[in-house]
């Protein structure tokens, strides 16, 4: 199956988003798409106030991060705010053993995969390089390293088909990362060897601050096709048009039929990280454009429309949400921070030379603030 939708080139990347699949519009509509119905037929209200409930918890974690780092308890946080909907419908589609390869961004994913508080902030604040074992939540360390995460991903799959299992392997990257030849390169890979990977490129419209229209004069998912991968363009806002794009993306691979690509067209509402201000780059207007286009309002509507959304729900959603943000914070502001000579521990399974010249070298720069310090408090007497 050939997912075609939406290879058509836009009037507009900028801001055309009509011609994406879709199963919710921005009012929280529920429309029809002949490809997408089939694969969300068993979705009930159920699953729907799961979904609801994930990108409410996913939100308040986005917001108790920007808040620890404006405080100083984080070094950097990358927000995800507008994209929850992405996050949470693709995750949700994944069976337990098969393997995400999320990016920094990606803090619904890992909360989806089953993360606890402390795998959100603890290496933000820098006590950790990484916070859980991927082995145990099937999912990779969140990477930074823009698009090298894809590579890894298509080689995870080449060693399903070794195994001979029907796992899928799931790489996560956005538009900016689009561009790198580690993603490119991955894709010749995937088709090549007709890996189990689905490829999910998250297009927020804003590489740090240079926007898609730059770097891509045509809808990303039409990309993959050169590559002989089927593609697919979906409403990135949508939880349940994502929910059923992933649904078969995920089919299509599993079956052996190879790799499949989604191009999930969302916003980044807020920061490309907290070191950064958007104001400077993007209009206001634009923003409060997309802000009419929120994931979790749109599903709110729909859920109210069926009669499935009352305060009672509304009230035990939010007593969750302060819960985990609770513990989050908790998890930040209780961290003890290791001697700063650790950093150097378990980079390497067996001693290695160039670490310990390194372990030497730094040992001696913090010895140099023992002794400026105690010059210091000798003067001072």
């Amino acid at each position: 199956m050939t997912m075609t939708h939406t290879l058509t080139p836009t009037a507009d990347l900028a801001s055309g988003i009509e011609d994406v699949a879709r199963l919710l519009t921005p009012d929280g509509e529920r429309i029809a798409d002949p490809d997408l119905d089939r694969w969300v037929e068993d979705v009930d209200a159920s699953v729907l106030r799961g979904l609801y409930r994930d990108m409410v918890l996913v939100r308040r974690i986005d917001t108790e991060g920007v808040a620890l780092q404006r405080q100083g308890q984080l070094a950097l946080w990358p927000p995800c705010q507008g994209q929850e909907a992405t996050q949470v419908g693709t995750a949700r589609a994944l069976r337990a053993d098969d393997f995400a390869f999320p990016s920094y961004r990606e803090t619904g994913v890992v909360h989806v995969r089953g993360a606890k508080p402390a795998d959100f902030v603890l290496a933000w604040r820098g006590e950790e390089h990484s916070t859980y074992n991927p082995y145990e939540i099937n999912t990779a360390t969140q990477q930074i390293i823009i698009g090298a995460q894809s590579l890894h991903a298509v080689g995870y799959a080449m060693g399903i088909q070794r195994d001979g299992t029907d796992q899928v392997s799931v790489a996560y990257f956005g538009d900016g990362a689009s561009s790198q030849g580690d993603v490119n390169e991955a894709m010749v890979f995937a088709s090549s060897y007709r890996s189990p990977v689905v490829f999910v490129c998250v297009n927020n419209h804003w590489a740090i601050s240079e926007p898609v229209t730059v770097q891509a004069k045509y809808p990303i998912a039409g990309r993959a096709p050169g590559f002989g991968i089927p593609s697919m363009r979906v409403d990135g806002n949508d939880v349940l048009a994502c929910l059923a794009a992933m649904r078969w993306a995920l089919d299509h691979a599993r079956r052996g039929n190879g790799p499949a690509f989604i191009e999930a067209v969302t916003y980044r509402m807020g920061p490309h990280t907290t070191s950064d201000d958007p104001t400077r780059y993007r209009d206001k207007e634009e923003v409060e454009t997309w802000r009419r286009r929120d994931p979790i309002s749109r599903l709110e509507a729909l859920l109210r429309a069926q009669g499935e959304f009352d305060d009672a729900f509304a009230a035990s959603v939010e007593a969750d949400a302060d819960a985990l943000a609770r513990e989050v914070r908790e998890a930040a502001m209780s961290a003890t921070t290791r001697e700063p000579l650790t950093m150097l521990d378990h980079v390497y399974a067996e001693p290695h030379s160039g670490i310990d010249e390194q372990r030497a070298w730094f040992g001696a720069y913090l010895d140099g603030f023992a002794s400026a310090q105690a010059g210091a408090e000798e003067v001072a007497r």
